[in-house]
């Protein structure tokens, strides 16, 4: 079980990831916009972030950096869920310093898989 952030603005999406994944075993923390995320990333210290691209306020990409630059934070890794696949918009996610890039839709099996394998470190 592993404390995990959302950071995602839309809300049916960002309750359906909460559920898969407290329904997994974890715990959750859900934020609406990236600067809500970049500061309970450093309140909570979670196990991993799931950062959407496209948020208020701050992007993904620039969440993911921020965290990334703390001594504190920057250990924590952190997934995208973007609907956006072209390959530009990938490499920018894994430059920020993503583990992963989550292709939505995708279905909770697959949420929950690639979880584990960051999560293992695999």
């Amino acid at each position: 079980m592993a404390r995990i952030l959302i950071a995602e603005d839309e809300r049916d999406i960002r309750d359906l990831i909460a559920f898969t994944l407290q329904f997994a075993g974890h715990e959750v923390i859900t934020t609406s916009n990236g600067e809500e995320a970049l500061q309970a990333v450093r309140t909570h210290k979670p196990q991993l972030v799931l950062l959407d691209v496209r948020m208020p306020r701050m992007t993904g990409y620039e969440v993911c950096k921020e965290i990334k630059a703390d001594p504190l934070t920057k250990a924590i890794p952190v997934i995208f869920l973007s609907a956006k696949g072209q390959e530009s918009e990938i490499r920018s996610g894994l430059e920020a310093g993503a583990e992963q890039y989550l292709l939505k839709p995708f279905s909770p099996d697959q949420l929950i898989e690639q979880v584990n394998k960051v999560l293992s470190g695999r």
